[in-house]
C-alpha cells in the first residue's frame, strides 16, 4: 500500500474511491480526524465514494443521529455530496442497522452486499465481506441472527441506552471469540468467492471487512480475476482509489 502524496487531491481523470472499517466513535479520536481530513482533502474530486461497511463502531438505530458527534459525521458526508461526490453505502457487521433516516440526512444512496457495478469498464462486486468468511461457523450463525427482520424489529423496539449496551456486550462477546480462532478461519474463503464469481462477467471483487489489505488473484474457471481488501483505520487511513488504468490501495496519516 502506497502513501498518498501531501496534497492528494486530484485533479483530471474521473477517480473513484472506496472505503470501510473506519469503526467511528467518540472514544476512538484519531480515525474520526483521518475521515474528516479524508473528505476535506482527498474525496473532494472523485467521482463517487463507496463506503462498504463498518463505517462505525456500532450503529444501533437512525435515532443515534440525534447524537451530536453522529450529526458532525452525517453533515460531511452531505457536504460531500452536495460537491457533487455521489456517496454509496454497503452495511457491515457493526452497522447493519443504518438505515433510509441516516441516508437521507447524509445524502448517500444505501446499496444491498453484495453489489455489482461497471466500475470503468470493469464489472466488479463489492461487499462487506463477511458473509464469505464461511469457514467461520459461528460467526455466520450469529449473522443470520442479527439479520432476521424478526430480530431487528424486537431489538429497535427497545430503549437507546438498552441497544447500546446490548451492542457493548456483543462486541465483547467477539473479541473474546476470536481470541480463539486461527486467523484464517475468519479470512474470506476462497471457495465462496469463486462460486459468486463463477458465470458470471465479474472480474474484480472489492470489500473489507478482514482488515488484511492486500490484492489477490484469482483463478476462476480459467478467467482471471483480482479481490482488492480495504484497510481499516485503527492507526492510519486507508483506500482505496480506481480509476481507467485500474487501483491502487493508498494509505495517510
Amino acid at each position: 500500500m502506497r502513501n498518498a502524496p501531501p496534497n492528494s487531491t486530484r485533479f483530471g481523470d474521473p477517480f473513484v474511491l472506496f472505503i470501510s472499517d473506519l469503526h467511528l466513535a467518540p472514544e476512538r479520536p484519531l480515525p474520526v480526524q483521518l475521515f474528516f481530513r479524508f473528505v476535506a482533502e482527498i474525496a473532494t474530486s472523485a467521482q463517487a465514494l463507496y463506503i462498504l461497511g463498518d463505517f462505525f463502531e456500532a450503529w444501533v438505530g437512525d435515532d443515534m443521529l440525534e447524537q451530536a458527534f453522529h450529526q458532525d459525521i452525517s453533515q460531511a458526508l452531505r457536504q460531500l455530496n452536495e460537491r457533487g461526490v455521489r456517496v454509496f453505502f454497503i452495511a457491515g457487521n457493526r452497522d447493519f442497522l443504518l438505515g433510509e433516516t441516516f441516508a437521507q440526512a447524509s445524502g448517500l444512496t444505501l446499496l444491498p452486499d453484495p453489489t455489482q457495478i461497471d466500475l470503468f469498464d470493469v464489472p466488479t462486486l463489492i461487499t462487506h465481506g463477511d458473509q464469505f468468511c464461511t469457514d467461520d461457523t459461528l460467526y455466520q450463525t450469529f449473522r443470520k441472527q442479527v439479520r432476521d427482520p424478526v430480530w431487528q424489529h424486537d431489538f429497535l423496539a427497545q430503549p437507546l441506552s438498552q441497544r447500546l449496551a446490548i451492542a457493548a456486550k456483543l462486541r465483547e462477546r467477539s473479541e473474546s471469540a476470536k481470541s480463539g480462532k486461527k486467523p484464517e478461519i475468519m479470512d474470506v474463503n476462497h471457495a465462496s468467492i469463486a462460486a459468486a464469481l463463477a458465470g458470471t462477467a465479474i472480474q474484480r471483487v472489492i470489500h473489507g471487512h478482514t482488515h488484511r489489505p492486500a490484492r489477490h488473484d484469482l483463478d476462476i474457471n480459467g478467467k482471471t480475476c483480482e479481490r482488492w481488501v480495504l484497510p481499516d483505520w485503527y492507526d492510519t487511513g486507508g483506500y482505496l482509489e480506481c480509476d481507467e488504468s485500474g487501483c491502487r490501495l493508498i494509505s495517510f496519516s
